[in-house]
């Protein structure tokens, strides 16, 4: 899709300031960066975006869109690439995340495996009419794979956002040089 038919379907600066749920933040989105298509701006929204859709599950939208107006970057873009993570990825996501983080934390793999395997059984295995007794259970094995999984999202999280960064970037100015080729030749 080019550019202009992209941009033409994003909501404007200003229905986003009409917004009833935004209209505490309508000072705040006035920077003309924040509405841009250049490649510092996208590729720091892509960044942005996808820091936060890979390191937390929840509220990824509001803090990417807050990182984007305080560093000034594109805040359609970061809020976009936040879904990088979604119902369908984030098994996949948090599973890779814990492998990684258990990687680096040197951790056994075998017996923190079986730890969460006992852990996961005990939290579905909820006896009729003790309704409680989940939830220490929950966190039990949100502690067994908390560093982990922690670790594992932030280098993940950190590592896509540089990624995504300098991918933007390049094919960015790859596209720019490509053009201008292209226009020297037709002279």
């Amino acid at each position: 899709m080019p550019r202009g038919q992209f941009s033409k379907r994003l909501p404007s600066a200003q229905s986003l300031k009409q917004s009833r749920f935004l209209k505490p933040f309508a000072p705040y989105l006035d920077h003309h960066f924040l509405w841009q298509f250049n490649r510092r701006s996208v590729a720091g929204g892509v960044a942005v975006g996808l820091f936060f859709g890979l390191l937390i599950p929840f509220a990824q939208i509001f803090f990417a869109a807050l990182v984007a107006i305080i560093i000034r970057v594109n805040l359609p873009t970061a809020a976009f690439c936040t879904l990088v993570s979604n119902p369908l990825t984030f098994p996949a996501i948090y599973y890779a995340a814990y492998r990684l983080g258990d990687f680096l934390t040197g951790a056994e793999v075998e017996m923190a495996e079986a730890a969460i395997e006992t852990d996961i059984q005990e939290v579905l295995t909820v006896q009729q009419g003790e309704v409680i007794g989940w939830f220490p259970n929950l966190l039990l094995w949100l502690q067994s794979v908390g560093l982990p999984l922690a670790l594992g999202l932030l280098v993940m999280s950190t590592v896509g956002a540089l990624a995504g960064y300098f991918l933007v970037s390049t094919i960015w100015k790859m596209n720019v040089s490509r053009r201008w080729r292209q226009r020297r030749d037709r002279m």
